[in-house]
């Protein structure tokens, strides 16, 4: 995760991780869930968690 956010850095204005012990990963944007390890029973890679990101904030634009 550590290289997914800093091309992201200048696109948000604020992130929060939050951790968890029960196994949870979500990746969410202003309210909206875009990845749910809980959903899908894995682990994203990196560079799924930047396409979904780009895709979300293109959507947004």
């Amino acid at each position: 995760m550590a290289d997914v956010l800093p091309k992201f850095k200048t696109r948000f204005s604020s992130y929060t991780l939050v951790s968890d012990r029960g196994g949870k990963f979500e990746v969410s944007v202003d309210g909206h869930l875009l990845y749910s390890k809980l959903e899908t029973g894995e682990f994203p890679k990196n560079k799924a968690i930047v396409q979904l990101l780009d895709e979300h904030l293109a959507a947004a634009k």
